[in-house]
This record gives structure tokens, C-alpha cells and sequence, in this order.
């Protein structure tokens, strides 16, 4: 019993140590590629819109960026649930909130409780998708006022900036690899070669 215990601490110890180094490298590329997706994406719309137009740049962004420069192995951080999540999420979340005149809370609850539904269904499940249908319902007189143009524009080119930038910062080093899941590059490959 005491022998188990001891081996135990000691794996514990060991997971902890090694959650515990710093890969300067990696902190690095992730910097480096959520600055430069972020900032990229900041700076084209600031600078395509006047400032008190510029609702582009979404908070649900920034949790993506989380994902698809510093945990780029996540299945969830993948291209197919990057786009696909966060442009389910917009339609689902404009869709309750043109079509269903109830509540905010009600709403704003229904948005989020289907697209994450519809995320696991289609298998694109990307956590950030849900504040981008809770955005669609909660934000403001400007944002619905674009109705579907918000799964447009900021959604589909918000993620597809991102998505470009991460291809090229992820895959500037040998040590780090994006997308991992080639599996969507095989299919298109297959239709399209």
C-alpha cells in the first residue's frame, strides 16, 4: 500500500514538473502568431471603418486565438471547427434572435444551448462558437442590424484571417505542425486533384 502511494507521488510529481517547464520556443510562436492575428485582424477593419463603426473585432476571437496558436494539437482548435463552429454559432444565434421575439435571457440561453447541440452534431465543436451566438443575440442595435451579414462579416472573415495567420505562424518551426488533422486536406485532395 505504501510502495503504491510512493509511485503515485511520484507520477504526480513528474506531470506536475513537466506542466510546469517552459518551452520558450513555443511561448514565442504563440505570441507572436496571436499578436499577429489578432492585430491583423484589428487593424483591417479599424482601418476600413470609423472608429465608432468598428464592431468587428469580437471578444470570441480572442478565446479562438487561445486555441489555434497555443493549443494547436486540440481537436477543437482545428480549421474545421474554427470556421465551422463560429459560423454555425452566428446563424443560429441571429436566427433565434430575428425570429423568436422572447426574453433576452430566454434567447440568449436557446442560442447557445443549440449551437452547441448543432456544434457536437456536425462535429465542429469549437468552444468560442457559443460567445459568438450569445453575441448575436445580446449585442448591440449596430450588430443587429446587420443581420445575416454578421455571419459574413465579422464571422466567416474573422476566422478565415485567423485561420490563415495560424497556418503560417504554427508551421514556421519544425517543432509545431498546423492543422493536425490533415483530414480535411486528404478529402479535398481526393475531390479536387
Amino acid at each position: 500500500m505504501r510502495e503504491k502511494l510512493r509511485q503515485r507521488m511520484r507520477r504526480a510529481r513528474y506531470i506536475f514538473y513537466q506542466e510546469t517547464l517552459f518551452d520558450y520556443k513555443e511561448h514565442f510562436w504563440t505570441f507572436v502568431g496571436s499578436f499577429a492575428g489578432i492585430g491583423l485582424l484589428g487593424w483591417l477593419h479599424s482601418s476600413l471603418l470609423s472608429a465608432s463603426d468598428n464592431i468587428f473585432l469580437i471578444a470570441s476571437f480572442g478565446a479562438s486565438s487561445v486555441l489555434i496558436y497555443g493549443i494547436i494539437n486540440s481537436p477543437l482548435a482545428q480549421p474545421r471547427n474554427l470556421i465551422g463552429g463560429h459560423v454555425l454559432c452566428a446563424l443560429v444565434g441571429v436566427t433565434v434572435q430575428r425570429y423568436l421575439p422572447l426574453p433576452m435571457w430566454v434567447t440568449a440561453a436557446l442560442a447557445v444551448s443549440s449551437s452547441i447541440v448543432l456544434m457536437q452534431v456536425t462535429r465542429t465543436l469549437h468552444p468560442p462558437g457559443g460567445a459568438t451566438a450569445l453575441m448575436a443575440v445580446i449585442g448591440s442595435d449596430k450588430l443587429k442590424a446587420l443581420g445575416y451579414g454578421f455571419v459574413l462579416c465579422p464571422v466567416l472573415t474573422g476566422v478565415v484571417i485567423l485561420l490563415l495567420v495560424a497556418i503560417v505562424f504554427n508551421n514556421a518551426t519544425s517543432h509545431r505542425s498546423y492543422p493536425t488533422n490533415k483530414h480535411w486536406y486528404k478529402i479535398w485532395q481526393r475531390r479536387y486533384s
